[in-house]
This record gives structure tokens, C-alpha cells and sequence, in this order.
């Protein structure tokens, strides 16, 4: 087995799944809202915790999706009323279960990361929130002012991300951030 992966203080091991909103039957199945891409995602998990410290873990029995949610049943409970009890129960998961895709980051990391055009190293702010939408996710950046700007997370915007370094770097568009030019085009 390898050791553990450490990460920098500012990176969270265990991050948050999706909220119990609800019961499923009488034989203790629940409905977890999933805080993630998908529904899909969730089924991969053997364990969940109870805590943001990972010291209350609880196998997972079954997940399967169910619309937007995800009905899951986790060990030991097995009726409607222990089901009930967990309900607004915030599930987290160790960052060390999931192997994310290219350019693909938890939503816990880029929160506070600095956000810098990769051509001139301006730094616009930093990322306040991330909003899920169908087409892309969009970024809430914070520029120092106090100003709320709104970036497209898509490929031709955002470059790369460094997320233990706290650092995402991006090609402005035209007018984005003090209503500038923020990236001279080629007029080549």
C-alpha cells in the first residue's frame, strides 16, 4: 500500500460529497444531493465520512443515480427512521479515492487561488466561488477592489491551474476585468 499523499495545509484531504436530503423507501436508502459533476461520480466510492476530519467513516452498500440525485444506502443503516436521522448530513470524501481527469479540479482547491493572466503575470483576483452551469462552470473572481467578475472556465480562458501553489493561470477575454483589453489579439 503507498503512503499517504500529503498535500499543502491550505488543500482539505477530505471534501464534501453532497448533502442527505431525504429518504428513499423503509429499508434505510437515502437521497444525496451531489455537490459534484455528476451523479455517476458518487458510485465510485467504497467509503464515505461523516466528518470533514475523516474520523467517521461508514461503508457505502449501494449508490446508484436517480434523476439529479443519488439514492444511497451505507452500513448500518437499514430503516426509514436511522435513514431520517442523517437527514441535512453533509457526506465527505478522501481526496485520495479519486483520480481527476485532465484539467478537471475540486472545486475546494481553486477556491483562493489567485487568478493570473499567463501572458503578462497580472493578477486579477482571486477565485471566490465556482457556479455550476450546463455548458461550463464559471469562476467568481474577486478582483482587489472588491469587484465581482465572472470567467468562463473553458479551455480558451483558462490555461492551467496550479492548485497547490493556489495559482490559476488565464487568457482574459477582450473587456473582462475594468471593462480593458486584457489580452492584446494578434492582428497579424
Amino acid at each position: 500500500m503507498p503512503p499517504p499523499l500529503c498535500y499543502p495545509e491550505e488543500m482539505n484531504k477530505y471534501l464534501e460529497l453532497g448533502q442527505i436530503v431525504g429518504t428513499h423507501g423503509v429499508k434505510g436508502e437515502m437521497r444525496l444531493n451531489p455537490w459534484c459533476d455528476s451523479a455517476d461520480f458518487v458510485k465510485q466510492f467504497k467509503t464515505v465520512y461523516f466528518d470533514a476530519n475523516g474520523e467517521k467513516a461508514v461503508a457505502v452498500l449501494k449508490a446508484r443515480e436517480h434523476g439529479n440525485v443519488v439514492l444511497i444506502t451505507l452500513d448500518g443503516v437499514d430503516s426509514m427512521e436511522k435513514a431520517q436521522a442523517l437527514r441535512n448530513t453533509v457526506l465527505y470524501i478522501d481526496r485520495n479515492d479519486v483520480k481527476l481527469s485532465d484539467n478537471s479540479w475540486f472545486i475546494d482547491d481553486l477556491i483562493g487561488c489567485s487568478v493570473v493572466e499567463k501572458e503578462n503575470g497580472r493578477v486579477y483576483g482571486k477565485i471566490s466561488a465556482v457556479d455550476k452551469y450546463p455548458a461550463n462552470d464559471v469562476w467568481t473572481v474577486r478582483t482587489p477592489d472588491g469587484k465581482d467578475v465572472l470567467v468562463p472556465a473553458v479551455k480558451s480562458v483558462v490555461l492551467s491551474v496550479d492548485a497547490e501553489n493556489k495559482t490559476a493561470y488565464i487568457k482574459a477575454l477582450r473587456g473582462l476585468f475594468d471593462g480593458e483589453e486584457s489580452v492584446k489579439e494578434n492582428e497579424n
